[in-house]
Protein backbone atom coordinates (compact mmCIF):
# COMPACT_ATOMS: atom_id res chain seq x y z
CA UNK A 1 0.00 0.00 0.00
CA UNK A 2 1.17 3.50 -0.62
CA UNK A 3 2.27 6.00 1.94
CA UNK A 4 0.99 9.55 2.15
CA UNK A 5 3.31 12.24 0.87
CA UNK A 6 4.12 14.93 3.42
CA UNK A 7 5.89 17.14 0.90
CA UNK A 8 3.55 18.45 -1.79
CA UNK A 9 4.67 18.50 -5.39
CA UNK A 10 4.45 21.63 -7.46
CA UNK A 11 3.04 19.45 -10.25
CA UNK A 12 -0.54 20.44 -9.52
CA UNK A 13 0.23 24.12 -9.06
CA UNK A 14 -0.09 24.57 -12.77
CA UNK A 15 -2.34 27.24 -14.20
CA UNK A 16 -4.81 24.63 -15.49
CA UNK A 17 -5.26 23.01 -12.09
CA UNK A 18 -5.54 26.34 -10.31
CA UNK A 19 -8.16 27.39 -12.83
CA UNK A 20 -10.17 24.26 -12.06
CA UNK A 21 -9.98 24.79 -8.31
CA UNK A 22 -10.87 28.47 -8.49
CA UNK A 23 -13.73 27.93 -10.94
CA UNK A 24 -15.63 25.49 -8.71
CA UNK A 25 -17.38 26.68 -5.59
CA UNK A 26 -17.80 25.02 -2.21
CA UNK A 27 -14.62 22.94 -2.22
CA UNK A 28 -13.21 24.41 0.98
CA UNK A 29 -12.37 21.73 3.51
CA UNK A 30 -12.47 18.86 0.99
CA UNK A 31 -9.51 16.51 0.51
CA UNK A 32 -8.75 14.50 -2.62
CA UNK A 33 -6.90 11.28 -3.44
CA UNK A 34 -5.39 10.32 -6.76
CA UNK A 35 -4.77 6.76 -7.90
CA UNK A 36 -2.35 6.71 -10.82
CA UNK A 37 -1.29 3.89 -13.19
CA UNK A 38 2.44 4.23 -14.28
CA UNK A 39 -0.04 16.33 -5.26
CA UNK A 40 -1.67 20.93 -1.68
CA UNK A 41 -4.51 18.50 -0.69
CA UNK A 42 -3.78 15.62 -3.02
CA UNK A 43 -2.01 12.37 -2.29
CA UNK A 44 -0.71 10.20 -5.12
CA UNK A 45 -0.78 6.41 -4.94
CA UNK A 46 1.12 4.53 -7.66
CA UNK A 47 -0.06 1.14 -8.89
CA UNK A 48 1.64 -1.27 -11.32
CA UNK A 49 -1.00 -0.93 -14.04
CA UNK A 50 -4.57 0.00 -14.87
CA UNK A 51 -5.86 -3.43 -13.83
CA UNK A 52 -4.83 -2.75 -10.21
CA UNK A 53 -6.45 0.70 -9.94
CA UNK A 54 -9.82 -0.55 -8.66
CA UNK A 55 -8.65 -2.47 -5.60
CA UNK A 56 -6.34 0.35 -4.53
CA UNK A 57 -9.04 2.98 -5.12
CA UNK A 58 -11.40 0.99 -2.89
CA UNK A 59 -8.82 0.78 -0.09
CA UNK A 60 -8.02 4.51 -0.38
CA UNK A 61 -11.73 5.35 -0.40
CA UNK A 62 -12.40 3.28 2.70
CA UNK A 63 -9.61 5.09 4.57
CA UNK A 64 -12.02 7.96 5.24
CA UNK A 65 -9.38 10.56 4.33
CA UNK A 66 -10.73 11.62 0.93
CA UNK A 67 -13.80 13.20 -0.60
CA UNK A 68 -13.09 11.93 -4.13
CA UNK A 69 -10.62 9.70 -5.89
CA UNK A 70 -9.43 10.26 -9.45
CA UNK A 71 -8.31 7.04 -11.10
CA UNK A 72 -6.11 7.70 -14.11
CA UNK A 73 -4.13 5.46 -16.39
CA UNK A 74 -4.05 4.17 -19.94
CA UNK A 75 -4.74 0.90 -21.69
CA UNK A 76 -3.29 0.94 -25.19
CA UNK A 77 -4.38 -1.70 -27.66
CA UNK A 78 -1.43 -1.83 -30.11
CA UNK A 79 -0.77 -5.59 -30.37
CA UNK A 80 -2.08 -6.49 -26.93
CA UNK A 81 -4.38 -9.50 -26.91
CA UNK A 82 -5.72 -8.80 -23.43
CA UNK A 83 -6.72 -5.14 -24.12
CA UNK A 84 -10.47 -5.69 -23.69
CA UNK A 85 -10.04 -7.68 -20.48
CA UNK A 86 -7.81 -5.03 -18.89
CA UNK A 87 -9.97 -2.10 -20.05
CA UNK A 88 -13.19 -3.76 -18.81
CA UNK A 89 -11.60 -4.79 -15.51
CA UNK A 90 -10.30 -1.26 -14.91
CA UNK A 91 -13.75 0.24 -15.52
CA UNK A 92 -15.50 -2.36 -13.35
CA UNK A 93 -12.91 -1.96 -10.61
CA UNK A 94 -13.31 1.82 -10.42
CA UNK A 95 -17.11 1.54 -10.36
CA UNK A 96 -16.95 -1.13 -7.67
CA UNK A 97 -14.50 0.95 -5.61
CA UNK A 98 -16.90 3.88 -5.55
CA UNK A 99 -19.88 1.73 -4.65
CA UNK A 100 -18.07 -0.19 -1.91
CA UNK A 101 -16.27 2.80 -0.37
CA UNK A 102 -19.06 5.36 -0.68
CA UNK A 103 -16.53 7.82 -2.11
CA UNK A 104 -16.83 9.05 -5.70
CA UNK A 105 -14.20 7.23 -7.76
CA UNK A 106 -13.75 8.91 -11.12
CA UNK A 107 -12.84 6.77 -14.11
CA UNK A 108 -10.03 8.51 -15.97
CA UNK A 109 -8.43 5.52 -17.61
CA UNK A 110 -7.81 6.14 -21.29
CA UNK A 111 -8.59 3.29 -23.63
CA UNK A 112 -6.69 3.95 -26.84
CA UNK A 113 -5.74 2.17 -30.02
CA UNK A 114 -2.19 3.58 -30.04
CA UNK A 115 0.20 5.95 -28.28
CA UNK A 116 -0.65 8.85 -30.61
CA UNK A 117 -4.30 8.66 -29.59
CA UNK A 118 -3.31 8.55 -25.91
CA UNK A 119 -1.12 11.64 -26.28
CA UNK A 120 -3.92 13.47 -28.08
CA UNK A 121 -6.22 12.81 -25.11
CA UNK A 122 -3.68 14.06 -22.56
CA UNK A 123 -3.44 17.62 -23.77
CA UNK A 124 -3.20 17.20 -27.51
CA UNK A 125 -5.84 17.53 -30.22
CA UNK A 126 -8.55 15.82 -28.18
CA UNK A 127 -8.27 17.91 -25.03
CA UNK A 128 -7.02 16.85 -21.63
CA UNK A 129 -8.97 13.96 -20.17
CA UNK A 130 -6.99 14.16 -16.90
CA UNK A 131 -8.11 17.75 -16.35
CA UNK A 132 -11.69 16.75 -17.16
CA UNK A 133 -11.45 13.95 -14.61
CA UNK A 134 -10.07 16.34 -11.97
CA UNK A 135 -12.99 18.70 -12.52
CA UNK A 136 -15.42 15.78 -12.26
CA UNK A 137 -13.78 14.70 -8.97
CA UNK A 138 -14.16 18.21 -7.55
CA UNK A 139 -17.79 18.44 -8.67
CA UNK A 140 -18.66 15.02 -7.25
CA UNK A 141 -16.92 15.74 -3.93
CA UNK A 142 -18.87 18.99 -3.64
CA UNK A 143 -22.13 17.25 -4.53
CA UNK A 144 -21.59 14.50 -1.95
CA UNK A 145 -20.41 16.91 0.76
CA UNK A 146 -22.98 19.68 0.34
CA UNK A 147 -26.08 18.10 -1.18
CA UNK A 148 -26.18 14.37 -0.46
CA UNK A 149 -25.41 14.18 3.25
Amino acid sequence: MATERKDRSSFLRTAAFLHLVVSVTRTEGLRFGLVVAREEDIDVVWVPGSFEIGIVAEKVGKSGKYHAILCIGAVIRVDTTHYDAVANSAASGVLSAGLKSGVPCIFGVLTCDDMEQALNRTGGKSGNKGAEGALTAIEMASLFEHHLK
